[in-house]
C-alpha cells in the first residue's frame, strides 16, 4: 500500500448501472444487441490519446472523463466498478472504471420470496475484462494510472450508434430548454424526441435517447420536490449564521411561501481566502453535464499551495440567465465588491451573458477540458475514421506559441479532414480568444503551465460530491470535505515551515526563493531556473532603454523566445508570457537575468499569493535585514546600468575620429574623478573643520576616538561640545559603513567568480550529456 501507515482502507463498489430508472426497456440497448460474449479477443484501434500505466490527472474526474472519452471513441459505454476510500478522512484515494460488459448480472438480484420481477432488466454483462484504474498519490495529490486493461471479449460498436450507448448519452444546454418549452406547452416526450431530430438533423447528432427525454421531463416534475430537501439545507445556514454573523447566506425566491429558486452561501473561512487568492476564480457547473442528482455550484479558486480552495456555494434550481445574474452578484457582495482578474466556467452563453454583466472587467475563460470533451461528442465520427485528429487537434491549441501559428495550424488542421464547414467547429474557432491558451497568456489564472490540466472542473468536493449524492447526503459530505481541504492545508503550511528544500544550484537566486515560496511554488520555480543551464541567451537588439535578447536551448535554435530587458527598471517580459499566466519567471527570462548578472529577484517579481507570507498582514520585504542581498541586488543596478550607459557611448565615441578623440578625452577625465572620490570615501568629515583626515589606520582611529571621548567628558555640561561629538561619532560610523561595503564588493567579484565558474562546468557538463546521447 503506498499511502501512509496511519491510513486505513476499505473496498467500495459501486455499480452506476443500478442506479438507471425503470425504463430501460424503452431504450435502444446496444449491450443487447451486440449480444454474448464469442469468445473472440476485440482489440481497439490504437490511438496517440490511448490510456497507458503511469499518466496523471488532476483530479479523479478528469480521469473519468477521459477514459470515457476514450470509449466513445472506439466504441464501448464505461461504469464505475469499485473504490477504495481513506477511513483517515473518508476522501476516495483508488477508482476503477470498467468497460459496461464487466462481470455477469445476478438474475436472482430482485426477487423476494412472494413475488417475481415484473420486468425482468435485460442480461448485458458478458464478463469483459477491459478497465481503467487509478490511484490518487500522496505527495501531489494527482491521480496516476494504476492498470490498464485494453481487450474487450465482445464487438464494439459502429460511430453511429455509440450516441445509444449508456455512458455517452448527454443532453446538452440548449436540448434541455428545448425540451422545457416544449414540455411547458404539452407535448410528451415521443413528440418532443421528433422535434429534437428534426432540429439537430438525426438521431445519432441528438446524443440522448426517448428514455432520456422521458427521465429528463420527470426530473422537471420532480424538482418540485426538491423544496422540501432545500429547507434542509435552509435551516442549516440559518443555524450556522446565528452561531457566526459573518456567515453569509442569501436566497433568490420568497422562502416564506416555499417559492426557493436558488441558494447560495459563503462560510468566514471561505470570505478570508478570498481577500488572499481572489485574483482568479473557477464557476463549477459540472452537475449540469454529469446527471447530478445535486443542482450543486461552487465557486473556487488555487491557494498558495497550488491547491483547491473554497469561495462560496450555491444551489441552482432555476438556470435562467436572470438567475445567474443573481448568483454573481450575490457572490460578488459576499466577497466585498472585489471582482476576480480571471474566471474560468464551462462553455455556455447563459452563463457568459450573466459574466459579462456582473464582471464586466474580470477576463472570462471556458474550461478547455469541457471543450475537449464536447469535440469528442460532435466530432465522434471523425475521431473514429482518423485516429490521429485527436493528437493533431491538442497539438494545435496547447503546443502552438503564437496567434498566428495557432490560425495557420488550425487552418491546416480543419482543410487536412475536411471540416471547414463544420458549424460546431466554426462556433468554438470563432469564441478562441476565451479557450485556446495563445489568446489567454497575458492574463493571471495561478496555473504552473499553459498545457496543465489544472482547470477541470470539480477538484475540490471530489471524492464526496457525486452523481449519487442525494441533498440529504450532502450537509455531511460537504463539512467533512471542508475538513480534509483544510487538514490538507495545514500540513502544506507544516511543511514549508518546518522542512528545508535542497538546493541544486549555488545561486543565491534560488536560496532567496526558497526563503519565499511555499514548499511546491518553490519547486516549480527551482525547475525553471534549473533549467536555463540549458539556455543560450543572446542580444538581438538595443534601442537604448530596453534589450532584447534571443533565447534557445542548446540544439534548437529554431525555437527561440524573445526576452525584452529594460536594466534601469529591472523589468522583463517573455514572449512565453508564463509570469503573466502564473505569477513565476519562466526560464528564459531566468536566463536573461544569468547573463546580465541579475543575481536575486526583484521585488516586482515576488507574488505575495505564492508565497508563505500570503495568509499574514506582513508586507512582504525581501529581508530588508539581509544587507548582503540588499547590497547585491544594488551593486546589479548600478553594474548593468553603467555598463548599458557605457556601450551607448562606446557606439557613439567610435563612430568618427572627432568624436573619438572627444570620448577618450571625456573617459580620462571620468577615470580621474572616480579615481578621486574613490580616494575620499574613506574621509571623516568633521562639523568644526579642524580635521579632514585619509582613511585612518586602526591605531589612529583608536587614538583619535579616545581623544574625542576625553574632550567631550571634560566639557559634558556644554551641550553644543556633546552635539559635536555625536556628530563624530556618526561621522565615524559612516566611514566604517563605507569600508565594509568595499570590502563585500570584493567579496562579490570572488562569489561571482565562483558562481561563472560553476555555470559554466554545469553547462560543459549538460553539453557532454547530450552529445553522448546523439552518440548512442
Amino acid at each position: 500500500m503506498d499511502n501512509d501507515n496511519d491510513v486505513v482502507e476499505f473496498d467500495i463498489e459501486i455499480d452506476e448501472e443500478e442506479e438507471e430508472e425503470d425504463d430501460d426497456e424503452l431504450e435502444l440497448d446496444l449491450d443487447m444487441d451486440l449480444g454474448e460474449s464469442s469468445g473472440a479477443v476485440y482489440f481497439p484501434e490504437a490511438g496517440d490519446l490511448e490510456p497507458s500505466e503511469g499518466m496523471e490527472f488532476e483530479s479523479e474526474e478528469a480521469a473519468k472523463g477521459f477514459y470515457n472519452s476514450y470509449a466513445r471513441r472506439v466504441g464501448f459505454s464505461t461504469r464505475v466498478s469499485s473504490s477504495r476510500r481513506s477511513r483517515r478522512d473518508g476522501a476516495i484515494i483508488q477508482r476503477q472504471f470498467v468497460c459496461a460488459k464487466e462481470g455477469f448480472r445476478n438474475l436472482n438480484e430482485k426477487r423476494t420470496k412472494d413475488r417475481e420481477i415484473k420486468r425482468p432488466r435485460i442480461v448485458t454483462r458478458v464478463g469483459c475484462k477491459a478497465s481503467l484504474s487509478v490511484k490518487m498519490q500522496d505527495s501531489s495529490g494527482k491521480w496516476i494510472v494504476s492498470g490498464f486493461v485494453r481487450e474487450h471479449n465482445h464487438e464494439l460498436v459502429p460511430p453511429d450508434q455509440v450516441h445509444c450507448l449508456r455512458s455517452h448519452r448527454q443532453i446538452s444546454g440548449s436540448a434541455k430548454t428545448l425540451i422545457d418549452t416544449l414540455q411547458a406547452a404539452g407535448m410528451g416526450p415521443r413528440r418532443i424526441m421528433s422535434a429534437l431530430i428534426k432540429e439537430y438533423g438525426g438521431i445519432s447528432k441528438v446524443g440522448f435517447t426517448e428514455v432520456d427525454c422521458r427521465n429528463y421531463m420527470r426530473n422537471n416534475r420532480h424538482r418540485s420536490s426538491l423544496h422540501g430537501d432545500i429547507q434542509l439545507v435552509l435551516d442549516y445556514l440559518r443555524q450556522m449564521h446565528a452561531q457566526n454573523p459573518n456567515f453569509f447566506y442569501a436566497v433568490q425566491g420568497d422562502h416564506d411561501h416555499d417559492d426557493i429558486t436558488n441558494l447560495f452561501w459563503a462560510d468566514p473561512k471561505a470570505r478570508l481566502n478570498y481577500t488572499f487568492f481572489g485574483d482568479t476564480v473557477t464557476f463549477d457547473t459540472t452537475y449540469r453535464s454529469n446527471r447530478y442528482r445535486l443542482p450543486f455550484a461552487p465557486f473556487t479558486g488555487v491557494n498558495h499551495h497550488g491547491q483547491p480552495v473554497l469561495f462560496g456555494c450555491a444551489f441552482l434550481i432555476n438556470e435562467s440567465q436572470a438567475s445567474f445574474v443573481w448568483l454573481f452578484k450575490t457572490w460578488l457582495m459576499a466577497m466585498s465588491g472585489r471582482p476576480p482578474l480571471s474566471i474560468t466556467t464551462d462553455h455556455d452563453s447563459v452563463i457568459q451573458s450573466a459574466i459579462i454583466q456582473v464582471f464586466p472587467e474580470t477576463r472570462h475563460r471556458y474550461c478547455k477540458w469541457h471543450i475537449f470533451k464536447q469535440c469528442q461528442e460532435k466530432l465522434s465520427h471523425i475521431f473514429l475514421k482518423f485516429p490521429n485528429f485527436e493528437a493533431e487537434f491538442h497539438k494545435c491549441v496547447n503546443l502552438t506559441e503564437s496567434i498566428d501559428e495557432f490560425e495557420s495550424s488550425w487552418s491546416i488542421l480543419v482543410d487536412r479532414y475536411d471540416l471547414r464547414d463544420n458549424e460546431w467547429l466554426q462556433a468554438i474557432h470563432s469564441a478562441s480568444r476565451q479557450w485556446v491558451p495563445v489568446y489567454l497568456r497575458d492574463t493571471f489564472f495561478a496555473e504552473m503551465s499553459i498545457t496543465q490540466r489544472s482547470d477541470s472542473m470539480n477538484s475540490y468536493f471530489d471524492g464526496y460530491v457525486n452523481a449519487s449524492t442525494s441533498l440529504n447526503q450532502f450537509l455531511k459530505l460537504y463539512e467533512k470535505a471542508l475538513e480534509s481541504r483544510n487538514e490538507k492545508e495545514v500540513r502544506a503550511d507544516y511543511d514549508t515551515m518546518n522542512t528545508l528544500p535542497i538546493l541544486r544550484t549555488p545561486s543565491p537566486m534560488e536560496k532567496q526563493a526558497s526563503r519565499l515560496y511555499t514548499r511546491k511554488i518553490f519547486t516549480r520555480f527551482q525547475e525553471e531556473l534549473v533549467g536555463t543551464l540549458t539556455f543560450m541567451a543572446s542580444k538581438a537588439e538595443d534601442d537604448g532603454e530596453v534589450i532584447t535578447y534571443h533565447v534557445a536551448k542548446f540544439g534548437e535554435d529554431h525555437k527561440i523566445y524573445n526576452v525584452k530587458f529594460n536594466v534601469l527598471e529591472m523589468k522583463a517580459t517573455c514572449s512565453c508570457q508564463m509570469f503573466e499566466f502564473s505569477g513565476l519567471l519562466c526560464r528564459h527570462i531566468l536566463a536573461v537575468f544569468r547573463v546580465t548578472n541579475v543575481l536575486t529577484l526583484p521585488s516586482h517579481y515576488i507574488l505575495k499569493r505564492w508565497t508563505r507570507n500570503a495568509k499574514s498582514n506582513v508586507i512582504l520585504e525581501e529581508h530588508s535585514c539581509d544587507v548582503y542581498t540588499y547590497y547585491l541586488e544594488s551593486h546589479t543596478v548600478r553594474y548593468n546600468t553603467l555598463r548599458h550607459e557605457a556601450f551607448k557611448f562606446v557606439d557613439k565615441g567610435a563612430s568618427s575620429p572627432e568624436t573619438y578623440d572627444v570620448a577618450k578625452d571625456a573617459l580620462q577625465e571620468a577615470a580621474k574623478r572616480v579615481a578621486q572620490v574613490m580616494r575620499n570615501e574613506g574621509r571623516i568629515p568633521i562639523s568644526n573643520g579642524k580635521v579632514r583626515s585619509h582613511l585612518l589606520n586602526d591605531e589612529s582611529r583608536a587614538n583619535y576616538t579616545s581623544g574625542c571621548q576625553e574632550q567631550s567628558l571634560g566639557q559634558h555640561s556644554n551641550k553644543d561640545d556633546m552635539d559635536k561629538h555625536i556628530t563624530k561619532l556618526m561621522n565615524e560610523l559612516a566611514c566604517a559603513n563605507r569600508k565594509c561595503e568595499i570590502y563585500r564588493s570584493n567579496l562579490l567579484s570572488v562569489l561571482k567568480a565562483v558562481e561563472d565558474h560553476k555555470l559554466e562546468l554545469s553547462v560543459k557538463v549538460e553539453n557532454i550529456k547530450i552529445s553522448m546521447k546523439d552518440d548512442f
